[in-house]
């Protein structure tokens, strides 16, 4: 199981996991106290509900790069091209937008 954390702008918003069942996010219950908690995208409402999917949701895809620049990040840093939860990890750290993946931390 491999998990990250999905902030919006600074805030912790919830949690991406990748398991033998598929993808799955989840609002954490902090964020969804918020009066601004604001859905990280249209396709994935603010909701206490945990939302699944057997590949990774395509909001998520859409962050990680394409063309030349995921092939530069593949030879140089040695990455899977199908392994899209790794890619997620490495590349969208520092993401233009509100949206940023962090690696995760139980604290």
């Amino acid at each position: 199981m491999r998990q990250v954390q999905v902030f919006m702008y600074d805030s912790l918003a919830g949690v991406l996991t990748q398991d033998d069942t598929g993808y799955h996010f989840q609002y954490t219950e902090e964020y969804l106290k918020k009066d601004s908690a604001k859905p990280i995208s249209k396709t994935l409402p603010v909701t206490e509900q945990k939302y699944s999917s057997f590949s990774l949701f395509p909001f998520f895809d859409g962050l990680i790069p394409e063309g030349w620049l995921l092939d530069i990040a593949e030879k140089n840093w040695k990455l899977n091209p199908r392994d899209r939860m790794g890619l997620l990890l490495k590349l969208c750290t520092d993401c233009i937008g509100a949206v940023s993946i962090k690696e995760f931390n139980e604290e």
